[in-house]
């Protein structure tokens, strides 16, 4: 098992970039597919992106492509989201989840082990 933890979350202007990493203790974290997700207050949690074990197959929600980049370095146990082009409504807690799957799910339920999220708010 892994137990994903989130950190980069904070506050930042329109416009701006921000990236969030995941990171897991377990040396198995390679293993395993990432996905993003993120809840804003008062809505359903949705998919942001995918990755999976060796980096090779990535996939984004069709509203984010071109401003969100999903990426992994697995000699740190790590995965990261890089975010640009920052839009108020891209505020939201932002969760990494982690499944031992070799295609990268795009649905919260294809994910067994989730982060306790991380607060990212974009002020205009």
């Amino acid at each position: 098992q892994v137990q994903p933890v989130e950190s980069g979350g904070g506050l930042v202007q329109a416009g701006g970039s921000l990236r969030l990493s995941c990171t897991a203790s377990a040396r198995t974290f390679r293993d395993y597919a990432v996905g993003w997700f993120r809840q804003a207050p008062g809505k359903e949690r949705e998919f942001v992106a995918a990755l999976n074990w060796s980096g090779s197959t990535a996939k984004y929600a069709d509203s984010l492509k071109g401003r969100f980049t999903i990426s992994r370095d697995n000699a740190k146990n790590t995965a990261y989201l890089q975010m640009s082009s920052l839009k108020p409504e891209d505020t939201a807690v932002y969760y990494c989840a982690a499944d031992l799957k070799l295609v990268p799910g795009i649905t919260g339920s294809e994910y067994a082990f989730w982060g306790q999220g991380t607060q990212v708010t974009v002020s205009s």
